[in-house]
């Protein structure tokens, strides 16, 4: 940690083992030569495609991730259901109704600084969930009087809600982060109150899949309309995310996009 800098790594969802194999392999350079201070990652995809189990949630963790965020495939694992209530740092959307299991919220402790990490959904073209941008602020009454430092990873499908709720948020958490698409944006900047963003992160999984899907698969699908068995894409595989430079106030001063292949 650099005085007075705090610097955070995102990386898009982990699909599957071709996405866990190419974190694995290029972390360890992405620590050595970018030394951050916080690694997240969106996990919800890392089981096959569908979901997380606690033996790849701990494989995540061994290789040095922090915190592991989700989104609306994070029940596809029947395990997680238990499993969630048992790991505080792997996250399910805060929107969901009240009475469901897990957590939304966790803090990483840096010594010096205090991170809070938030997963929430969006609810255009997803699920009924409640509305994300009430939620983000009934969340920060609570952590705001802890840190300053504030990540949240907004896992939305629409380009205009994740815009619309960055805008809104800007200057109130230091990043946010889309995920939920698999294709990377080229749009991370710096927001003008001090909020860093980004649309999408990408994924970290198959180059040559449709989101990660085997290719002629989905084409069929396509095609035919029939419905099929989606499977992980076989070859080469890409790895994308952002890191962040935070000062001491909480406000973002650099943010720049990584990919590996």
């Amino acid at each position: 940690m650099k005085e007075g800098v705090l610097r955070v790594l995102m990386l898009g969802d982990i699909f599957g083992r071709p996405g866990r194999e190419i974190v694995r392999d290029y972390l360890p350079k992405i620590k050595r030569e970018h030394n951050p201070d916080v690694i997240i990652a969106n996990g919800e995809n890392a089981a096959g495609g569908f979901g997380l189990t606690r033996k790849i949630a701990t494989q995540l963790f061994e290789m040095g991730i922090d915190v592991i965020t989700s989104g609306n495939h994070v029940w596809d694992q029947k395990e997680m259901m238990a499993y969630i209530q048992e790991e505080p740092r792997i996250l399910r959307p805060a929107n969901y109704p009240t009475g469901v299991p897990g957590n939304y919220l966790c803090y990483v402790d840096l010594g010096p600084y205090l991170v809070a990490v938030v997963n929430l959904s969006g609810r255009v073209y997803m699920a009924d969930f409640d509305c994300p941008f009430t939620k983000m602020e009934e969340i920060l009454t609570e952590v705001k009087e802890r840190t300053k430092f504030i990540v949240v990873d907004f896992h939305a499908e629409a380009t205009s809600e994740k815009i619309a709720f960055a805008m809104f948020m800007d200057g109130k958490v230091s990043i946010i982060a889309g995920t939920h698409t698999h294709v990377p944006t080229a749009d991370y900047r710096v927001l003008p109150q001090g909020t860093a963003y980004i649309t999408d992160l990408g994924m970290c999984g198959p180059l040559n899949g449709v989101l990660g899907v085997d290719k002629d698969t989905v084409i069929h699908k396509f095609l035919t309309q029939l419905p099929v068995r989606f499977s992980v894409a076989k070859g080469p595989s890409q790895l994308w995310g952002i890191l962040v430079d935070l000062d001491a106030s909480g406000k973002a001063i650099n943010i720049q996009q990584i990919n590996y292949e």
